[in-house]
């Protein structure tokens, strides 16, 4: 069966848009992924309560593994404590923050978005004006070493910072070996 150049075409397009539908759909499997770990991680730590554990005040942090794609090697640890999530990547990592998608994703996007959120919220004096979501970034010289996301106030919002934390950092990873 012979196609004319134009069938060619349009065949050519529909296995590039197929083919970007897989990446894509493969990078929201890594995320939901990413989700079920944090929750089993919070589960198992809510779940089994000492007695003697519950008259303290919880001052600890969890940690949460944050791996390069689904089950790769550890690039980062998240310390999640009442106050703040810390992202501490890996020694052997040398990213810089300058590094897409880290600006343009992780800071304007997903903080970006929960600061403006906070920010409305202090506005109309729902919240303190210090209570607004704050990102700190540590370097050594160029190089990020640490991510950490000051007064989240919600459970959710850990998923998610984790969650595209580990992604942007994955993609961070692939984009410098380019």
């Amino acid at each position: 069966m012979k196609f004319s150049e134009e069938q060619m075409q349009d065949i050519l397009a529909l296995k590039e848009k197929l083919a970007k539908d897989i990446e894509k759909y493969r990078e929201e499997i890594e995320i939901l992924e990413k989700n079920v770990r944090v929750l089993d991680s919070i589960l198992k730590q809510s779940s089994f309560t000492k007695a003697s554990d519950l008259a303290k005040p919880k001052q600890e942090t969890d940690s949460i593994p944050i791996t390069k794609g689904s089950g790769g090697e550890v690039i980062a640890n998240a310390y999640v404590s009442p106050e703040q999530v810390s992202i501490v990547l890996d020694d052997k990592l040398d990213l810089s923050s300058d590094i897409p998608p880290f600006k343009s994703f992780f800071v304007d996007r997903i903080i970006g978005e929960m600061k403006k959120r906070d920010s409305e919220e202090a506005e109309t004096g729902r919240i303190q004006n210090d209570s607004v979501i704050d990102l700190i970034l540590n370097k050594n010289g160029s190089n990020l070493r640490e991510i950490i996301v000051k007064n989240y106030k919600q459970k959710e919002r850990v998923n998610e910072i984790i969650n595209t934390a580990g992604w942007s950092l994955t993609r961070m990873l692939e984009n410098a070996n380019k």
